[in-house]
């Protein structure tokens, strides 16, 4: 995979022990550069508190949507387009240490389709990701709309 820009490079501190940890963001097969990268920490990491969790480690890998397409097939065995794949690679239940996959293609279209900025709906499955990986679920019609009132009280926590 090919990180962003080295500007995003000093995002991470060290942890105990060393060891780093926190929000990293990475691009693969697609041009794409992510703005408010600090800000996108400061905010995750406050949600994360809000539902006392503690980051060791997010991996935001920003794709194509043929890239999460053969992601999903490989690894989930869907052969279906999406906007955000999460792996959670946690071993213990109140920390956060997973991978989230997003199509930037994807969220583009989906921003068009709903009459929202491109923004707030890369916030939105930024954020979606991170839900799945605090337990939140979306599989039927009920927890897709808990997912989507929880999804909104996280966007609420911006300050940027």
């Amino acid at each position: 995979m090919s990180d962003l820009p080295t500007e995003y490079d000093n995002l991470e501190e060290d942890g105990p022990g060393g060891e780093s940890h926190g929000i990293e963001f990475l691009v693969e097969e697609v041009e794409f550069e992510l703005d408010d990268a600090r800000d996108l920490t400061s905010w995750i990491e406050r949600v994360a508190e809000v539902h006392e969790h503690e980051i060791v480690q997010l991996t935001y890998i920003f794709c194509s949507d043929e890239y999460l397409h053969k992601v999903n097939v490989e690894y989930l065995d869907h052969d279906t387009y999406t906007d955000v794949i999460t792996f959670d690679n946690a071993d213990d239940a109140d920390i956060l240490e997973g991978d989230i996959f997003i199509s930037v293609e994807r969220v583009r279209e989906n921003a068009a389709v709903h009459g929202v900025s491109f923004r707030d709906e890369l916030h939105r499955v930024m954020i979606h990701g991170v839900l799945h990986l605090l337990g939140y679920a979306d599989k039927d019609l009920l927890s897709q709309t808990a997912m989507r009132k929880k999804e909104d009280d996280c966007l609420l926590l911006r300050t940027f």
